[in-house]
């Protein structure tokens, strides 16, 4: 996973050096164009692959992000795996961890309760940052098709306040106070039970 994630990098490098002179093409073109010296396909051609180079920029990136959160669901799974097992209602927080057992029963079909109560709260929508099973855990065998990943600090007022929703609501969660060791993903609060690894066919 790691080296998957090295080589993002590197293709993200690749398309943030070629973006600069794809802009400065594009550019030239609609002067030409707009001179009558290049037909609008011409420009058009430019105008094209500019806008490709930025798309592929943004799913680099989003893959980037499910990587690190993927990497960090792993290191947690050891911490939790080294801990004590949390009994229904079951709650601990370490210096990177917190962790919330809620008994409630929880699919991602459950998601649009969280996300209007985010946006009656916040008037802005849920920052998901993972729905469902990605790309990231199928690499790393890890279930993650009943868990959301939400972008926000839980000790900022957004994360606090989604916590304790969830908490008053039965809802199990992980909340990741900062980067853990030898992934590079920020704060994040994960909902829905621990994804553990899928047992090899």
């Amino acid at each position: 996973m790691k080296a998957s994630r090295a080589g993002f990098e590197k293709i993200l490098a690749a398309y943030k050096e070629e973006l600069p002179r794809q802009i400065a093409e594009v550019v030239g073109r609609r002067k030409l164009y707009e001179s009558g010296e290049i037909p609008r396909t011409t420009l058009d051609q430019a105008e094209w692959s500019l806008a490709t180079t930025r798309t592929n920029i943004r799913e680099v990136i989003r893959w980037i992000v499910e990587d690190d959160l993927a990497l960090d669901e792993a290191l947690a799974r050891e911490e939790i795996l080294r801990g004590p097992a949390l009994g229904p209602g079951g709650y601990a927080e370490s210096q990177t961890l917190i962790r919330f057992n809620g008994g409630a029963k929880w699919s991602l079909a459950d998601s649009a309760k969280i996300e209007k109560f985010f946006l009656g709260r916040f008037g802005r929508a849920l920052p998901v940052s993972a729905m469902g099973q990605t790309s990231a855990h199928d690499r790393m065998r890890f279930d993650h098709h009943d868990a959301m990943d939400v972008a926000v600090h839980p000790d900022g007022d957004e994360g606090r306040a989604l916590m304790a929703y969830l908490r008053e609501t039965g809802i199990p969660f992980m909340a990741f106070r900062g980067k853990v060791a030898g992934s590079a993903t920020g704060a994040h609060v994960h909902i829905g039970k621990p994804s553990f690894r899928i047992a090899s066919p």
